[in-house]
């Protein structure tokens, strides 16, 4: 039983120290304490709200974290240095043109935020496996991009202001150009810490100091301004008084004037009556006269309306026959032949029933007393049988 109880007492050791151990590596794992990591700085004026251990952001997630908060001596230009760790492998988005930016919210705490590299090279120089061998050399890439900033302005110098991005892109591959050239000076070792340029903007607290500063230095005017609306309004009142006996006078005059508008009326409604300016203006007799005028001339000028209503039928009439005509001859391009034919047969028929002696004496002509032809000689005159034998 003891050794049973001995085993059992070891066997819970042992797990214990396992789950102890267990957590401790997850945590520095969390922690980055595995992760290879190097150290930046910068410096700033005020450092409220700022704490050791306090995270780094780098595009919105956390890239490291506070490590030191140091003041600097009286007459440095920045009041505080805060150095910091950035971890693997988010050291690769700081470039020498990365800022850090210092964001503050309502509570008062101040987080470290630095932005992306756009236009620059990398502070930490990596092998092509991934494996950072040293680190940039801020004073040596800070005098090459003045040169090389100088030397581009003198080539273009509106460059970048009309195209930004291709201006960034120049620079960009000019430094690259140049560390690759010559790495050694570019570069040092890892141990350096990297400085970063500030950007820097004030607390919440300050901002709400300068926006009640301002409302203070604003408040005698805001003062001075509501004493003169009141003595605006006091003006007012008095401008309405007088309107209001203006409008008393004008209603006094309104009262006398409505015997004027009376008599006018009345004169309006006699005028409005038929023919009353025409009474005026012409006598009686001569209106009557003009009135019977123009009735007359209306019932001639509807007659002649009519009339050449009903000629203009008469004339589309007549041209729809002759259009008639005309197709049905062009129609029937013989039939003028056969008319003229037909004429002749009926003559010649005509002329036959004449010399017929059943029908001759239905063309008898009549007796007219004038000179007859004369008889042609030598013709002796026919018989009425031969006559009708012929």
């Amino acid at each position: 039983m003891e050794r049973a109880v001995g085993w059992f007492v070891m066997l819970a050791t042992a797990l214990l120290l396992f789950g102890f151990g267990y957590y401790i590596y997850k945590t520095a794992e969390h922690k980055g304490w595995f992760t290879p990591k190097f150290e930046y700085q910068t410096s700033l004026n005020d450092a409220t709200g700022l704490k050791v251990g306090a995270p780094v952001t780098l595009m919105g997630f956390q890239a490291g974290s506070i490590t030191e908060i140091t003041p600097n001596e009286p007459d440095a230009y920045y009041g505080v240095t805060i150095k910091f760790v950035i971890l693997k492998p988010h050291y690769g988005y700081i470039w020498d043109d990365s800022k850090v930016q210092v964001s503050s919210d309502l509570l008062g705490n101040r987080v470290l935020q630095v932005t992306k590299g756009v236009a620059g090279i990398p502070t930490i120089l990596e092998t092509s496996n991934r494996t950072a061998v040293a680190m940039l050399n801020w004073k040596a890439v800070h005098a090459a991009r003045k040169e090389v900033l100088a030397k581009l302005a003198k080539e273009n110098p509106d460059m970048q202001r009309t195209n930004s991005a291709k201006f960034g892109w120049l620079v960009k591959s000019d430094l690259l150009e140049m560390a690759t050239a010559n790495s050694n000076s570019f570069y040092t070792n890892l141990t350096a810490a990297y400085w970063i340029s500030p950007d820097e903007s004030p607390s919440i607290q300050a901002r709400l100091e300068k926006i009640v500063d301002t409302a203070e230095a604003a408040l005698p005017n805001i003062l001075d301004l509501t004493n003169k609306l009141s003595a605006t309004l006091v003006s007012a009142t008095t401008t309405l008084t007088s309107a209001t006996t203006l409008t008393s006078n004008l209603n006094t005059v309104a009262v006398n004037a409505q015997p004027v508008v009376s008599n006018l009326t009345t004169l309006t409604s006699e005028l409005n009556q038929p023919g009353a300016l025409g009474d005026w203006l012409l006598p009686t007799n001569v209106n009557q006269k003009l009135n019977s005028v123009m009735g007359n001339a209306d019932t001639a000028v509807g007659t002649l309306n009519t009339n050449l209503l009903t000629l203009n039928l008469t004339l589309d009439h007549l041209a729809d026959l002759t259009s008639n005509l005309n197709q049905q001859v062009q129609v029937n391009t013989n039939i003028l032949s056969n008319v003229s034919k037909a004429v002749v047969d009926l003559d010649d028929l005509v002329q036959g029933l004449k010399h017929h002696w059943l029908l001759r004496s239905a063309f008898k002509k009549e007796n007219r007393k004038t000179n007859a032809p004369a008889a042609q000689p030598g013709r002796p005159a026919l018989s009425p049988k031969q006559q009708g034998t012929r």
